[in-house]
């Protein structure tokens, strides 16, 4: 995945577009964060729709690397509430690990994620928060 394909996948996904999202992933992914594993492009749409019911979430690019197996990033990930989303909904969702926001709270968590590749497509997905 080259820099201006990475490009592209974060537009898409900024803009809530999760079946051109989907689209950069191998039929049988294996998306695991913070939590959540998402195998399956119904999963992924179902667990966005919820998430960005409640906040818009938007990827920058900070740091890129990638090779044929492998594309590595450091980013900040800006996390704006745009209606409440309190612990018993996460909880509800089994979203123990993530946070409650409210409307108009600004979170920007800085993430390394690394995207491990299979025939030219996303297979897994690992992240972690940088203090």
């Amino acid at each position: 995945m080259t820099r201006e394909d990475y490009d592209y996948y974060a537009e898409a996904f900024n803009a809530r577009d999760y079946d051109a999202v989907f689209d950069f992933y191998v039929d049988d992914p294996d998306i695991c964060f913070f939590g959540v594993e998402i195998r399956t492009r119904e999963q992924l749409r179902d667990f966005y729709t919820f998430l960005h019911t409640y906040v818009r979430e938007t990827v920058t690019v900070e740091k890129f690397a990638s090779s044929e197996e492998l594309v590595a990033l450091e980013g900040i990930i800006r996390v704006e509430g745009i209606k409440d989303l309190n612990r018993e909904e996460l909880d509800a969702r089994g979203l123990d690990q993530f946070f409650p926001i409210k409307a108009g709270d600004v979170q920007e968590i800085r993430q390394y994620i690394h995207y491990h590749m299979r025939d030219g497509k996303i297979a897994s997905v690992g992240c972690a928060i940088v203090a």
